[in-house]
């Protein structure tokens, strides 16, 4: 493989479509939110690039199945060697246009290069079974087998809270099960998606396997979603948009993450210290911009006045700041308007009688971490995601009572659970309506390896390399008969 460097300043004004950098016309200008200055011009797309992705990928998705495993592991490995020599490029990319602070994004770029190599490993690992059709009376002389085939065009609609390892967690797994993959990332932070391309180019993928088309919907239409040649859509965002979705696609495959609203336990036995430091990370973590981030938190009555004021020191120690910095604990929201929104919903909940305990203030797209008591249950801030970095604190009396409280939302993605008592620990997991239980850490624990998914308005089907490989697969059942042996 030949490996040229990777610059940003290449990009400018194209489009990723089947595997060609394609030059437009048709441009905007991508801001980054904490300075308010220009990055570059992004390319966006138009209902013709769209077709032809479509097109193109339909034939991809031909080459692509034909593809022997070797050489779907070589090219995997191939784009994990050109981000890991180019880390600076990719960390750059998710500081200046995304939400993250630099140790954030060094963090993600270092999952990035894990995901593409376990989608290589797990693509020699696609396999079948034998089927003992004989044990049906009138089988006899039957042998036979299943096995996984591509599904053929899948598109993938991303967000912009994890810009590099969100869309290889849908390319990896795409290209090491042998299908073709068109991919459109939040418009907030394409640059991360179109530099991924950049390395899938490198390592040699054919073209039409991969298209990157950056845009807005409304310029797009509508065919990403409803043409009868894209056959699975995985989507990651948010509840409404999911809805809308599935609404128009028809019938597809679909694998959809949809947020959530995150619950932690804290039961009297728990070591205060080691929670303490688990749900400020979980809470605000690229600035609370996190669908696996802790919302709720609910602590025995007996810790709540110990853990609460732990809580608020150890959350008035974070530093706020520029996300260049390596000292910066965190950084900006994606957004100047979003940052608008969550001073709204926090405002709403304290109008409403919810107690401020520390933070609740934002200077221009920055917003303080920011911990709530006593928020009434008819406050968006107790219904919906905020999708920020705010966290309300409920005292309860009984673990019945606090699991009770922890299902009481349409959401259900992972909870963190902390106690010393495995008894309590295994009565938690049996009854928390989540697709994640994590013991003694927050909701925000997760390996790429592992199944990644929810229940209720959390989403369909589960992420993570081998299970978006069984997502992005069908079986089909293979039966020999014979005149016996």
């Amino acid at each position: 493989m030949t490996m040229t460097s990777i610059s940003v300043e290449s990009m400018e004004g194209k489009l990723f479509l089947s595997g060609q950098w394609v030059g437009v016309d048709n441009t905007y200008d991508l801001f980054n939110a904490e300075k308010n200055s220009l990055i570059t011009r992004i390319a966006s797309a138009r209902e013709s690039h769209v077709l032809a992705a479509i097109r193109n990928g339909k034939a991809g998705a031909e080459v692509a199945a034909a593809m022997p495993v070797h050489e779907r592991m070589r090219i995997l490995h191939g784009a994990a060697d050109v981000v890991e020599n180019n880390r600076h490029v990719y960390i750059d990319a998710i500081v200046s246009e995304g939400c993250k602070t630099r140790r954030e994004a060094t963090k993600e770029v270092n999952r990035c290069i894990q995901t593409l190599r376990l989608s290589a490993e797990e693509a020699r690992r696609i396999n079948g079974e034998t089927i003992a059709f004989d044990q049906m009376p009138g089988s006899e002389g039957r042998v036979g087998y299943y096995y996984r085939f591509p599904v053929g065009l899948i598109v993938a609609i991303t967000p912009f809270n994890d810009p590099l390892n969100l869309v290889a967690h849908k390319i990896g797994p795409a290209v090491a099960s042998g299908n073709a993959i068109i991919v459109k990332p939040a418009p907030a932070t394409p640059l991360s998606a179109l530099l991924l391309a950049e390395a899938f180019a490198q390592a040699g993928l054919p073209d039409g396997v991969l298209s990157v088309l950056p845009g807005f919907p409304e310029d797009m239409g509508d065919h990403l979603i409803t043409h009868d040649d894209v056959r699975m859509i995985s989507f990651t965002g948010g509840l409404n948009s999911g809805k809308a979705l599935m609404q128009k696609a028809g019938l597809k495959k679909m694998s959809m993450e949809l947020g959530a609203s995150s619950p932690a336990l804290v039961l009297d036995d728990a070591e205060l210290g080691p929670a303490v430091e688990a749900i400020v990370s979980g809470a605000f973590w690229a600035a609370g911009q996190n669908c696996l981030g802790v919302q709720r938190v609910y602590v025995h009555r007996a810790r709540y006045g110990e853990f609460l004021n732990t809580l608020v020191d150890r959350t008035r120690s974070l530093r706020v700041g520029s996300k260049q910095s390596e000292e910066t604990d965190v950084g900006p929201m994606i957004s100047l308007s979003e940052a608008e929104r969550v001073e709204s919903w926090v405002n709403e909940a304290l109008a409403n009688g919810a107690r401020l305990l520390c933070g609740g203030e934002r200077n221009g797209a920055f917003y303080l971490p920011t911990i709530l008591e006593k928020v009434p249950d008819n406050c968006r801030l107790a219904r919906e995601e905020i999708f920020g970095p705010v966290v309300m604190v409920e005292p309860f009396d009984s673990l019945d009572e606090a699991i009770d409280k922890a299902n009481g939302v349409n959401f259900g993605l992972h909870a963190g659970v902390f106690t010393q008592d495995i008894n309590k620990a295994f009565s938690a997991i049996r009854r928390l309506e989540v697709g994640g239980v994590m013991i003694n850490d927050s909701s925000d624990y997760r390996i790429d390896a592992m199944p990644f998914g929810g229940v209720k308005h959390s989403g369909i089907g589960r992420e993570g390399v081998k299970f978006s490989i069984q997502e992005m697969t069908e079986t089909k059942v293979v039966c020999f008969k014979t005149s016996g042996f």
